[in-house]
């Protein structure tokens, strides 16, 4: 009886000092660690400012949403200047149904572009200057669009990691 607790104790320690695997969740959460930082570097690459210098919100309205970029430090009018240009290119290709600035960024078609390319005659983009960016308000009356521009939306919260609400919101 002493020899196999003896033996049992024995197996314990020699086990506790090899090394533990870590548990899926975790190996999951270091995947989308880097994933989000391969969409930091590629969109900094493609918008042409940095995603420390500005803060992204995306927003769902019962007529579609918005793509808002600020930069963050009032002062910084290089990046606003920045902002406002990318979405000036942004919002033509948008409404020529050219989403691959958003496929680079992600490095796959965001959810919603294929309805949203089919349906473009449907979706109007409009550029708004903000004091300090952009805002690129989509607006549409189809319901197919209204779906697929929310689904895109949300796919941009997930992989931007905003925080924004997936929730529709009341239209400004």
């Amino acid at each position: 009886m002493h020899s196999l607790l003896t033996a049992t104790l024995f197996l314990l320690a020699a086990l506790s000092g090899f090394p533990q695997s870590k548990p899926a969740v975790q190996d999951k959460s270091a995947a989308q660690d880097d994933h989000h930082k391969g969409v930091v570097e590629r969109g900094d690459h493609v918008m042409g400012f940095s995603h420390d210098k500005a803060t992204h919100h995306f927003i769902l309205y019962p007529d579609g949403g918005a793509i808002d970029v600020q930069a963050n430090a009032a002062n910084d009018t290089a990046t606003r200047d920045e902002i406002r240009m990318h979405f000036g290119h942004i919002a033509k290709m948008f409404a020529a149904g050219d989403f691959s600035s958003p496929m680079l960024i992600h490095s796959q078609n965001p959810p919603g572009t294929a309805t949203m390319k089919r349906l473009r005659g449907a979706i109007h983009y409009k550029l708004e200057t903000t004091e300090q960016g952009a805002r690129i308000r989509i607006i549409t009356k189809n319901a197919d669009a209204v779906a697929a521009v929310h689904e895109f939306l949300r796919f941009q919260i997930k992989d931007h990691q905003t925080g924004d609400s997936g929730e529709v919101t009341s239209a400004p």
